[in-house]
């Protein structure tokens, strides 16, 4: 006889407190469950029931192997699920976290053609500049920048941006061009005031030393196209992702503070809560996002 059927024989008897219940449960005789039951004592050499003509209870030894064998049978269970989700259509509402500049600018161009591809998803984007915990906040999956904090979240990256200290011309025609690192101290610095860190840029000198510049801005604002905009106005020096300057780099509006300066890359991720599968919603949106951003990149922006 089947293994896992006598498994399930025995665990069902256990659970339902006896075999007329357990035939039920099962949609089998209750001479079939009792077969499978002896089978079992049979195979294991071994007594795991206490029959009594009122009730039926595992013995000692029995009540040990019913909470091993409901183990192997839920993960039975759930290898089944798993099987049919895989197979089955993603569908039903998708909950994503965004940064707003990020989600505007490159998020929200293509969503068209992923609610086109798969109709039976609906999409929830939400845009934010705070960092939100995925699963208690009833997200699906996230798009983050940078170093990864949470270890225990699934990733995926789906591509890479680089950061640059940026500025109008217009700016360094009034203020000059910062040479190096120090004469930062001397500019008009325009921050992130959503970053955990503070007002503080992590930068790397030529030599490949990691320097830190804290130093109070003129204006500090969390979102990062209003910080581009105020580059592009000349009112300071922005640290800002590739993603968000580059078209107005190839338009001249603003322009690399110091060049000499080793760039800086970040990787652009999708992050998802662990578990042993990914839904195939989350699995179907991040598929589609790489393939969307495989021509993207640092120098593609």
């Amino acid at each position: 006889m089947d293994r896992l059927t006598e498994m399930e024989a025995f665990a069902t008897v256990v659970d339902q407190g006896g075999f007329t219940d357990a035939a039920k449960k099962m949609g089998i005789s209750k001479s079939a469950v009792s077969k499978h039951v002896s089978s079992l004592e049979a195979r294991l050499g071994a007594r795991l029931l206490n029959r009594t003509t009122r009730r039926v209870s595992p013995t000692e030894i029995g009540l040990a192997y019913y909470d091993r064998a409901r183990r192997v049978l839920n993960d039975a269970g759930e290898a089944d699920a798993l099987v049919t989700s895989m197979q089955s259509a993603p569908s039903g509402l998708l909950r994503i976290s965004v940064a707003t500049d990020f989600g505007v600018n490159h998020m929200s161009p293509v969503l068209g053609e992923f609610l086109a591809e798969f109709p039976d998803i609906t999409v929830n984007m939400v845009l934010n500049n705070r960092y939100v915990e995925l699963i208690s906040e009833g997200f699906d999956m996230a798009v983050r920048i940078g170093e990864l904090e949470d270890s225990t979240l699934r990733a995926r990256k789906l591509t890479e941006t680089t950061k640059r200290m940026i500025a109008a011309p217009s700016y360094f025609e009034k203020f000059g061009r910062p040479a190096r690192i120090d004469d930062l101290n001397e500019h008009k610095l325009l921050h992130y005031s959503n970053q955990s860190s503070g007002n503080v840029w992590k930068i790397t000198a030529p030599s490949g030393e990691k320097r830190q510049v804290r130093t109070a801005g003129w204006l500090s604002v969390n979102d990062g196209q209003s910080l581009l905009n105020a580059c592009i106005a000349g009112l300071g020096i922005a640290y800002l992702p590739s993603y968000l300057y580059h078209e107005a780099m190839e338009a001249g509006l603003v322009e690399d503070a110091i060049p000499d300066l080793p760039v800086e890359t970040q990787g652009i991720y999708a992050v998802y809560p662990p578990g042993r599968f990914t839904q195939p919603k989350v699995r179907a949106f991040i598929d589609f996002l790489v393939h969307q951003f495989a021509e993207k990149g640092p120098l593609k922006w």
